[in-house]
């Protein structure tokens, strides 16, 4: 049996977030001691585990609730799984497309300046007009 304290050393998770995923049902809640404190068996500390890892992924808790709600055996689930899986890789890569759009504008920009200290700054020229931008990426 673990405390909840001890579950979150072990697993980086926060107390707080640990009480947040209680409250909000993803993880379900622990027994208690005769002193009313929180008791976590191996399963609690397994779904944690799931959990982090899905959050580490960039998973929303809605999708993780569908994750940890599949029984994990092929067929049905294994095909929402997958979809949930594929549905998370694709907003990861607009993601990354995002950020390299805004590294490629940031490197313009910054180019706009020679370090010097005379005159009106281009970087902050630039950061204050949109319309000085080479692409859309707001």
């Amino acid at each position: 049996m673990y405390t909840i304290g001890a579950l979150s050393k072990a697993t980086g998770v926060k107390v707080p977030t640990i009480r947040y995923y209680e409250e909000i049902g993803l993880l379900a809640e622990p027994g208690r001691n005769a002193g009313n404190q929180r008791r976590f068996d191996q399963a609690g500390m397994d779904a944690l585990g799931f959990i982090k890892h899905a959050r580490d992924l960039g998973f929303s808790l809605d999708d993780i609730r569908a994750l940890m709600g599949l029984d994990g055996q092929l067929g049905d689930d294994c095909a929402e799984a997958d979809q949930i899986a594929r549905s998370q890789l694709e907003n990861v890569r607009e993601r990354i497309a995002k950020l390299e759009q805004l590294a490629r504008e940031l490197e313009r920009i910054s180019h706009l300046c020679d370090g010097g200290n005379g005159g009106c700054c281009k970087v902050l020229t630039a950061l204050g007009d949109h319309s000085q931008c080479a692409g859309d990426h707001g």
